[in-house]
C-alpha cells in the first residue's frame, strides 16, 4: 500500500526513518499508542505477570481520600497519557468541587471515545480531551482553577532520567496546584522479567504492532515473523529495556528510501526506568518539585508520589 504523501511527511515516518538510518536504532514508545496499541496495552495491564496496573490501582483505591485531601478544593486535574481514563476514576469521585479534567493522550480517538464513556458516568463533571503529544509544548486551553497533574502507569519511567528531569521541569511550569505521579520502583528481576516477558505473548504483540502500524500507515514493508520481542532488565541502569530483534538481514521500505538491516541488530522500542524512592524523589527535586507524601504497597513495588511545585534545587 502505498502512504499518503502527507502522511510520509508527520512524525511517526520521521522519526522511524531517523531510527532506522542510525545506529544503534533506537524509537520513542510513545508511537505505540494509536488505538490498536491502546487496546493492546490495555490488555496488558490485565495480565497476571503485569504487577503495575493491579499495585498501584490498589494503592489509589486505598487512599484516594488522603490524595483528594493533599491535592485540596476546586483544582482542575490534567491526565497526562490518560488512555482509556480508568485510574482516574477511582480518584475523581474523592476530588472536592473539581474545576474541571483535561485528560491528554496522543491517540486522540481513543481518547475521545474514552471521555465521551466519563461524560456519561459523571455528568457533573467538566470533561475537555486534548489530543497532543504531552512531551511538546502542548497547548492547554486557559486554566479554570488550580492546576494539579495526574501520570499515573509509571510511565515516567519510558524516560531516561535527564528527559525525565526536564519533562517534569516543564510541567512545573504548567501545574501550580501539584503533581500526583505514578512511579514503578526496583525490584527483585525475576518480577520485571515476568511483566514484560508474559506467558500469552501479548506484550511481544504490543513490541511487534509499531511495525505493524509503520506497515498500514506509512505503507513499509516489515515482515513481523521476521523480528522477535525481546526485554530484559538492565541492573547498572535500573531499567527494563524493550527491543525488536531482527531474525535475518533484510531490507525495509519505508517513504520511498531502503534500509539494510542485519541479523542480530535490533529496534530499541522502550526503557522502562526504575526507582527507588529517595532516588526519585531526588529527581522531582532537581526538577522543581517539592516531595511530601508518597503511598507504598506493602510489597514496595510501587509508590505514588504528591509534589508541589518549589524552586529547583540541583545540589543533586
Amino acid at each position: 500500500m502505498k502512504p499518503a504523501p502527507d502522511t510520509c511527511a508527520g512524525g511517526f515516518a520521521h522519526e522511524l526513518q531517523r531510527a532506522l538510518a542510525e545506529r544503534p536504532h533506537v524509537i520513542s514508545p510513545k508511537w505505540f499508542y494509536d488505538a490498536e496499541g491502546s487496546r493492546l496495552f490495555d490488555t496488558i495491564c490485565e495480565l497476571p505477570e503485569y504487577y503495575p496496573t493491579r499495585t498501584e490501582t490498589a494503592l489509589l483505591a486505598r487512599h484516594a481520600p488522603e490524595m483528594a485531601e493533599a491535592i485540596g478544593p476546586d483544582a482542575e486535574l490534567v491526565e497526562f497519557g490518560a488512555g482509556s481514563l480508568q485510574k482516574v476514576r477511582l480518584l475523581l469521585p474523592a476530588l472536592r468541587q473539581p474545576a474541571g479534567f483535561l485528560p491528554v493522550d496522543i491517540s486522540a480517538d481513543h481518547l475521545q471515545h474514552s471521555a465521551a464513556a466519563l461524560r456519561a458516568s459523571q455528568p457533573g463533571l467538566s470533561v475537555t480531551p486534548v489530543g497532543g503529544d504531552f512531551t511538546t509544548e502542548l497547548q492547554l486551553p486557559p486554566a479554570r482553577g488550580r492546576r494539579v497533574g495526574f501520570f499515573p502507569g509509571s510511565s515516567i519511567g519510558n524516560f531516561e532520567p535527564d528527559h525525565a528531569r526536564a519533562l517534569l521541569a516543564r510541567w512545573a511550569t504548567w501545574l501550580d496546584g501539584g503533581l500526583l505521579i505514578g512511579v514503578d520502583l526496583v525490584k527483585d528481576p525475576a518480577v520485571l522479567h515476568a511483566a514484560y516477558n508474559d506467558r500469552r505473548g501479548v506484550t511481544a504483540a504490543f513490541n511487534r504492532h509499531l511495525l505493524a502500524r509503520a506497515n498500514t500507515e506509512l505503507g513499509a514493508d516489515f515482515a513481523l515473523d521476521d523480528w522477535a520481542h525481546c526485554a530484559f532488565y538492565q541492573p547498572a541502569l535500573q531499567r527494563v529495556e524493550m527491543h525488536l530483534v531482527a531474525l535475518r538481514d533484510q531490507v525495509v521500505q519505508l517513504c520511498g528510501q531502503r534500509f539494510a538491516l542485519e541479523e542480530g541488530e535490533s529496534l530499541h522500542t522502550e526503557n522502562s526506568c526504575k526507582y527507588t524512592v529517595a532516588g526519585f524523589q531526588r529527581l522531582a527535586r532537581a526538577a522543581g518539585w517539592r516531595p511530601e507524601a508518597v503511598w507504598l504497597d506493602a510489597r514496595r513495588w510501587f509508590a505514588v508520589h504528591w509534589l508541589v511545585p518549589a524552586p529547583p534545587d540541583v545540589s543533586g
